[in-house]
């Protein structure tokens, strides 16, 4: 089923969508892969130690989640490294990068807030039930068609991390950026449910 959102993603919205939905999403997205994901870590690692020697124990996660360079309260994260900008541009190829590679940092990132990742290829058990826990959801981008997927970025701006390269975290304003739900909120996968229709279908 074909569905139009905007961000940011709440929980009313995640609620309607389905595992193998496909979505079109407008508004802002971030950019950040594995990188700027340990650099996440680092800072939350940090923010948690000032907390603790403030004796601010009860400074809860929305304390923490402030810590990091952007509002991260029902964010969309997008795997991606672009490739360098054609004049006119805001952004080069901007294909998803394999999401398994942020799974050790996702369930922290979704506790804090973050409602949406999107990227490509399956995610550990814990980042499922770390989606169920906070009604989240994970997309897949489609992988090889950066070229396309490019033209539906509309502006991109540097937040943060620029030492970093391609993988530094950048903002994003997107129109109809078509992707579609694998695991959603009540932590049916899609890479698992259309394995078992095919297989029905043999």
């Amino acid at each position: 089923m074909d569905k139009h959102i905007a961000t940011p993603i709440t929980s009313e919205i995640t609620r309607e969508l389905h595992a193998g939905d496909y979505v079109y999403i407008s508004g802002t997205i971030y950019v950040a892969r594995d990188a700027a994901h340990k650099r996440f870590m680092e800072t939350l690692d940090n923010a948690e130690e000032l907390s603790e020697s403030e004796h601010q124990e009860e400074a809860g996660k929305n304390r923490l989640a402030e810590a990091l360079p952007f509002p991260l309260e029902n964010a969309a994260i997008y795997y991606m490294g672009p490739s360098p900008a054609r004049e006119g541009r805001p952004i080069g190829s901007a294909g998803p990068t394999t999401a398994s590679r942020m799974d050790k940092y996702a369930p922290r990132l979704l506790d804090l807030g973050q409602k949406a990742m999107i990227g490509k290829g399956k995610r550990s058990q814990s980042v499922i039930d770390a989606i169920v826990r906070n009604q989240a959801v994970y997309f897949a981008a489609v992988g090889g068609a950066g070229a396309l997927l490019s033209k539906c970025i509309k502006k991109s701006d540097l937040v943060c991390y620029g030492d970093l390269g391609a993988e530094a975290v950048l903002k994003l304003e997107v129109e109809d950026f078509p992707v579609v739900v694998v695991v959603d909120c009540q932590g049916n996968n899609l890479y698992e449910t259309a394995v078992r229709d095919y297989v029905k279908e043999l």
